[in-house]
């Protein structure tokens, strides 16, 4: 079993699959990329090198609990670029769900240099105040289930709850941006995905991120949150679109 041991302070484990040109995978809340993301790591494994690690405090990733400080997203995106340089991939594609995408796309804004494309689905870069009352229906904790709860290390689910509020609101009230300011840097290919039934994250700020990436393009899906597994074959397509075109242009 992979482990990377980096300078970040986190030790993360990464299940490794297939040769190829590098696409990265990015699990959502208190999961593993195995576990939210299972069958697309094994449908791209054919064709590419699949790395999908489980983020800090995830999973078998350390340290645990999981920790929400302000900055998590922004460290969780230094976790995946150090682990970039721990497995000596220089470029790659990077793909994340939920917010494994605003990990994504703070990835893609941060070290543009380093991404082939960025796709990111269940994420818009942005915290709006329409997330307020979703915040406020995550408290208590008692819906997390037992194995969510023994796979994380979670002995205390309202204080893991929390502090992921507790971040979430910061974003909020310092004015919504998480990674919308980054997006001009993002100029290779960028591919937001989004379920028109997706109530956390509205199209409008999905337009706004891909306006503002010189290479931003904005699909809409009939369905909600996990377009991955709602619309499984139109998912395929749309993501298998973006990589030929990428290769295509290196070839």
């Amino acid at each position: 079993m992979p482990f990377a041991a980096l300078p970040t302070g986190a030790t993360l484990y990464y299940d490794d699959l297939g040769e190829g040109t590098p696409i990265i995978l990015l699990h959502g809340w208190m999961g593993t990329a195995r576990d939210h993301l299972g069958w697309l790591m094994d449908w791209l494994k054919d064709d590419y090198r699949v790395i999908g690690p489980s983020m800090r405090g995830y999973g078998q990733s350390q340290p645990r609990p999981r920790q929400y400080p302000l900055d998590h997203y922004q460290q969780d995106a230094r976790d995946i670029i150090a682990l970039m340089d721990a497995l000596d991939i220089p470029k790659a594609h990077i793909m994340g769900y939920s917010d494994g995408g605003e990990v994504a796309l703070l990835v893609g804004g941060m070290a543009p240099e380093r991404c082939l494309s960025v796709a990111a689905w269940g994420a818009v870069g942005y915290f709006g105040e329409l997330m307020r009352p979703a915040l406020q229906r995550m408290y208590p904790g008692d819906y997390i289930s037992q194995e969510e709860r023994e796979r994380n290390g979670i002995t205390d689910v309202n204080a893991f709850v929390l502090g992921w509020i507790t971040a979430a609101k910061h974003i909020i009230d310092s004015g919504g941006d998480l990674s919308l300011s980054l997006a001009p840097n993002i100029t290779c290919p960028l591919l937001l995905m989004l379920g028109d039934q997706d109530t956390l994250n509205p199209e409008a700020l999905a337009q706004q991120f891909v306006k503002a990436s010189p290479g931003g393009r904005l699909v809409m899906f009939s369905c909600g949150h996990a377009i991955h597994d709602e619309q499984p074959e139109q998912f395929r397509r749309v993501i298998g679109a973006l990589l030929d075109g990428v290769k295509h242009a290196h070839d």
